[in-house]
């Protein structure tokens, strides 16, 4: 296949270096030092298993220096999809699919009014990497999983050539029965990872040390999962449970993004992650008062510094 990874940052860089040492052509779009790197040195990626380098097809700051594509992965921060979405335009083909893995569940809906709607799927990822220097990315723990599908979640060829070729790298790539189900079941996850961490400026491990801490998340992400099944989102039974249970497989020192963002002093998503649990609940007249709380505490932050 031949894809590109708008942009090459944890998300599109890990695939990049994954699906680019499985034969496939890959156009790493960034841009300044860690472009710079990417041409010189390949992309290098860290792990628990290992240190694994690829040299992707392109490295680029031009999309249109691409051309068509089969597929784009999406993956920027919330506050720069509209101007990464309008980049994307010289790389659809007549059946380019461009998946997003943004954090949030408002991502598809915002894609689709920037490109045609008939390139848009939705998706959602998990796992931690980050870049740790210009061409270096690290990855924490060893899971990594790729959902994605349709919008309507009908069969498509196109979903399942992607599918298919992330999945021969070792990564978890499997059929979807209902993405907004997946996407609405990580954000229950994230919106309370995010929040408390960030806002809190603790790890994992505090919040499943600290009583009060476990609780501030287990209400969050409850909050959270009565917006879903407000909204029609067919969230499996348990989901906060669940959720629990899979906040003690992440490594103790985990944190959400956000955290980490705030710790170097760079611009917070919040807007795409408490900020919308709040909004998102509003219009359907559920009430979120904790994330409210997070969201104000992350505010100030928003910007950076």
């Amino acid at each position: 296949m031949r894809v590109a990874t708008m942009a090459t940052g944890g998300i599109g860089g890990y695939l990049a270096v994954k699906l680019t040492r499985a034969g496939h052509e890959v156009a790493a779009i960034a841009r300044g030092p860690h472009l710079e790197a990417i041409r010189r040195d390949g992309l290098r990626l860290e792990g628990a298993d290992g240190v694994e380098v690829a040299h992707p097809w392109m490295a680029t700051d031009d999309p249109a220096e691409v051309g068509p594509v089969d597929a784009i992965v999406f993956a920027v921060k919330g506050d720069a999809l509209e101007a990464a979405a309008r980049a994307c335009l010289p790389m659809l083909g007549p059946d380019t699919v461009v998946v997003p893995f943004l954090n949030g569940v408002e991502a598809a809906d915002r894609l689709s009014r920037i490109l045609p709607p008939q390139h848009v799927a939705d998706g959602v990822t998990r796992v931690s990497t980050t870049i740790t220097a210009p061409g270096v990315l690290r990855q924490t723990g060893t899971f990594g999983s790729f959902h994605f599908g349709e919008r309507d979640n009908r069969p498509s060829a196109r979903i399942d050539a992607l599918r298919q070729a992330i999945a021969a790298t070792g990564a978890e790539a499997p059929s979807v029965d209902d993405i907004a189900a997946e996407s609405w079941s990580k954000f229950v996850l994230f919106a309370a990872m995010s929040g408390v961490t960030a806002a809190g400026r603790c790890t994992v491990g505090d919040i499943l040390a600290i009583p009060e801490l476990g609780a501030l998340f287990r209400a969050a992400a409850t909050e959270t999962e009565a917006v879903a099944r407000a909204r029609g989102v067919a969230l499996p039974p348990g989901i906060v449970d669940d959720v629990w249970s899979f906040l003690n497989s992440v490594p103790p020192g985990g944190r959400a993004s956000t955290a980490i963002d705030i710790e170097a002093g760079r611009p917070i998503e919040v807007e795409w992650v408490s900020g919308a649990a709040v909004r998102l609940g509003a219009e359907v007249g559920v009430p979120t008062p904790v994330n409210a709380m997070l969201y104000a505490l992350l505010l100030p932050h928003r910007t950076g510094h």
